[in-house]
């Protein structure tokens, strides 16, 4: 059985501004949070289009925010953000525009950071091992394969 209360439309435009206002939000974020909380249908999509008249969701700041930090917080590289933003059903353009919150000369330093860390880090004697081990680990984290070869390519 399930127990958890149900929202009037009018209760759950109230939670969920204050869930918005909380933190950056999504729009799928927002409608399974209405969905949890017993609205569907065409009362989630009103209140859903009154939270966006409102300002209290944006999609565009949404990515704009989660991928500054997922590059400052998490150091993730572009390739992990932007599959992040797609399997959040954000659109091309706001996904483009999040991309320019990352300066081409923090994201080059970033990367050379990790790859200098990562490399000394690995316990292998022989370098090239060192290096694909710390490619792997860049690529992982979501750089660019070309990127992360360039780089590499620096370190002795």
């Amino acid at each position: 059985m399930d127990f958890k209360k149900k929202f009037t439309p009018q209760q759950a435009l109230l939670k969920a501004a204050s869930y918005c206002a909380y933190q950056e939000r999504c729009h799928e974020e927002v409608k399974e949070k209405l969905a949890e909380w017993g609205v569907y249908d065409n009362d989630s999509g009103e209140i859903l289009l009154k939270l966006i008249e409102q300002n209290y969701l944006n999609e565009e700041r949404f990515a704009q925010a989660f991928a500054g930090g997922k590059f400052r917080v998490k150091k993730w590289g572009r390739i992990k953000i932007t599959l992040e933003l797609k399997a959040r059903k954000i659109s091309d353009y706001c996904i483009r525009s999040a991309m320019k919150e990352i300066l081409e000369d923090d994201y080059l330093k970033t990367i050379t950071q990790l790859a200098e860390e990562k490399y000394i880090s690995v316990k292998d004697k022989n370098p090239l091992i060192k290096k694909n081990k710390t490619a792997t680990f860049l690529m992982g984290k979501g750089f660019e394969g070309d990127l992360v070869w360039n780089v590499l390519r620096k370190i002795k």
